[in-house]
């Protein structure tokens, strides 16, 4: 597998994304374009498929019913370009080394504050994640196994208890940062190299004229 440094997978990924999301209606020539990018994406990030196709099959179930009311004609094309850009972005996700996402969003061009934000929330996000499965493993050594029992623990009770956990957790975190000289901003960077910069030049270029050229097959039918 190639070595990609953090930020380059993220730039890739997101230029994959937007440029699918672009893509015109019914081009369905173009979108399998796409979806041939993202398996190989997936590929070269060498991504764990059992993790992908649990997290994918969540997700699709939500975009199904926002997408569904609209019609099949229409739902069809949302839902397996959704499909394909939650291919790419949860490759790169997945294959995430533990607390490096901040590497990544450095490198964005977006202010500060709003990367602080994104940064905090996400490790919040896996602080939440974290107590839930601890949770979930008190209720089945309590004999609550399998997804009825589960669910049966699951109550406004549980739900208090694991904000107050999550919360105090991710302040021992917070506090734990500080002490490691945390001062309110991304301490790391991973500058690009002339390689990444081709290699966003090259994949830019390509999801342009795939995009474009969905749009110019209308105007010369």
């Amino acid at each position: 597998m190639p070595k990609l440094s953090l930020p380059l997978r993220l730039h890739l990924s997101l230029i994959v994304v937007v440029g699918a999301a672009l893509l015109r209606y019914h081009a369905w020539l173009y979108l399998g374009m796409y979806a041939a990018i993202a398996l190989i994406w997936a590929t070269i990030l060498q991504v764990s498929i059992g993790n992908l196709t649990k997290l994918l099959g969540v997700e699709l179930i939500f975009l199904a019913f926002l997408a569904l009311p609209m019609g099949w004609e229409k739902a069809s094309f949302l839902l397996m370009r959704s499909l394909i850009c939650l291919v790419v972005m949860n490759s790169f996700v997945l294959t995430l080394p533990p607390h490096s996402f901040g590497i990544a969003l450095k490198s964005l061009p977006l202010p500060v504050p709003f990367k602080e934000i994104l940064l905090l929330a996400g490790q919040y996000i896996e602080i939440l994640v974290s107590e839930v499965q601890r949770m979930q493993r008190a209720a089945q050594l309590r004999g609550l196994g399998g997804t009825a029992g589960w669910l049966r623990y699951a109550s406004a009770a549980m739900i208090g208890s694991l904000y107050l956990r999550s919360l105090n957790r991710a302040e021992r975190v917070y506090a734990a940062m500080v002490v490691r000289g945390y001062q309110g901003s991304l301490p790391i960077d991973s500058p690009f190299k002339t390689p990444d910069y081709l290699a966003i030049l090259g994949v830019g270029a390509c999801a342009m004229s795939i995009t474009i050229a969905s749009y110019l097959q209308v105007l010369n039918p």
